[in-house]
């Protein structure tokens, strides 16, 4: 008898278990799917075995267009292209200006040597930022001579694209990179209008956090926090405070991991003032920025999903964008037009 009314009860919870946490009886909001293009429309790399110090510029596949990661002319693609959100690397300078530069060192990109954050902006912007690129070897570089002058501050950056948003990415650790960032946005309504979010090392970005009212925006540690207590609390709705009036970024294929997936999960998040991102197929021992860039990730994607897709190619979403059935849905005119 005692063995009956224990299954009961475990049946029981099961059963609120899961009426608890199923999308059955949710819905998404009837909003676009919006894209993050991540460092705007750039040339793609072979990314088997990348680790931190790769030199991806040596790795290069043979280029389809002329546009390069993190300038001007290539965030503008991305946008023409579909983009709601361009994500950008910046290095605080010992001029403390923002260069818009993805590598910690000079050696790959660049014809210089030397740390990037160390290197005074009136430097960087002698560089020519094409150099490094070949896609045979080093037998030839065909953006060798176009790339000079072409990286950007971050003002410089939002003035050119006054209409786009971007999504901020520390490339240090440094804690002043965080308040100089406040104080740019807090000093210019420009700027703030731009700034999307932040990312990337822990002090800084956590202190942009701190420091600009509003600002959403995940560091390593509190996107683990959140996810992890997440999954150990979701299951009774609860959404633990990392979770909240951030970004929560979800890696694609680990995502029906996460209670009430998606339509609830999603829903959860929206009530307590956060954004979802998901991201790329997540892979251990994974050093680079996995996105939704092919026809399996995109079938990862929850159908009439709002919220934002990380892409490393903008300017192949389209079609994926359509064969998804993603353009049923109010969208913009530049994707599903």
């Amino acid at each position: 008898m005692k063995w009956k009314i224990a299954a009961a009860f475990l049946l029981a919870a099961i059963a609120a278990l899961w009426i608890g946490n199923t999308s059955l009886f949710s819905r998404f909001p009837e909003t676009p799917l919006r894209i993050i293009a991540h460092r705007g429309q750039h040339q793609l790399f072979d990314a088997t075995d990348i680790k931190n110090d790769t030199c991806t510029a040596s790795l290069m596949l043979p280029p389809t267009h002329a546009y390069l990661e993190n300038t001007v002319a290539g965030m503008k693609a991305a946008f023409d292209a579909g983009a709601d959100v361009v994500e950008l690397d910046v290095h605080l300078t010992p001029d403390k200006q923002f260069a818009v530069f993805h590598d910690w060192t000079l050696d790959c990109r660049t014809e210089a040597k030397g740390v990037t954050e160390q290197t005074p902006m009136p430097v960087l912007k002698t560089l020519d930022i094409g150099y490094g690129y070949t896609a045979d070897g080093g037998r030839t570089f065909p953006f060798r001579g176009q790339g000079k002058g072409l990286m950007p501050t971050l003002p410089e950056v939002f003035a050119a694209l006054p209409d786009g948003r971007f999504l901020i990415n520390f490339k240090s650790r440094r804690t002043e990179e965080g308040e100089a960032l406040a104080t740019l946005l807090k000093t210019d309504p420009g700027a703030r209008a731009a700034a999307f979010g932040v990312y990337g090392g822990n002090e800084p970005t956590e202190k942009a956090v701190a420091l600009v009212p509003g600002l959403p925006g995940y560091s390593n540690r509190t996107a683990k926090s959140c996810l992890l207590n997440y999954l150990a609390l979701g299951w009774s709705g609860h959404v633990p405070e990392a979770c909240r009036n951030t970004l929560v970024p979800v890696p694609a294929n680990l995502a029906f991991l996460l209670w009430g997936w998606p339509e609830r999960f999603y829903n959860r998040m929206q009530a307590a003032g956060s954004d979802v991102v998901l991201i790329g197929p997540f892979e251990a021992g994974d050093a680079g920025s996995s996105g939704i860039d092919d026809r399996d990730a995109w079938d990862l994607v929850p159908s009439g999903f709002p919220g934002l897709v990380w892409t490393n190619v903008i300017e192949k979403t389209r079609p994926e964008v359509e064969r998804r059935g993603f353009c049923a849905l109010p969208s913009r005119p530049q994707i599903c037009g």
